[in-house]
């Protein structure tokens, strides 16, 4: 089990990135959060076997068709016991 958090950068909000995240996080039987950031980039953190998160990391470079990801940063974070995938208010907005 690993868990990576992830900024994704590009044209990622206004384009159903979040919630094509959660459909396709839950496809591969992750867990974790997604939300977008007030700077336009889209922050979220997956955890699940090895094989699923880079499954999940491959088909991210794409997300939904009117997705343009220029750029993931991702960095391995510590395992956390979350219960499923989840969307999350806007970072900066609560």
């Amino acid at each position: 089990m690993i868990a990576r958090h992830l900024m994704i950068h590009g044209r990622v909000q206004g384009v159903w990135y979040r919630a094509w995240t959660v459909e396709t996080a839950r496809g591969l039987g992750l867990t974790g959060w997604v939300r977008n950031r007030t700077d336009g980039s889209v922050e979220a953190v997956i955890e699940g076997e090895d094989a699923a998160v880079a499954q999940f990391m491959a088909l991210a470079q794409g997300g939904p068709p009117a997705a343009k990801v220029a750029r993931i940063d991702a960095t391995d974070v510590s395992v956390a016991p979350f219960m499923t995938f989840e969307k999350r208010e806007t970072a900066g907005t609560r």
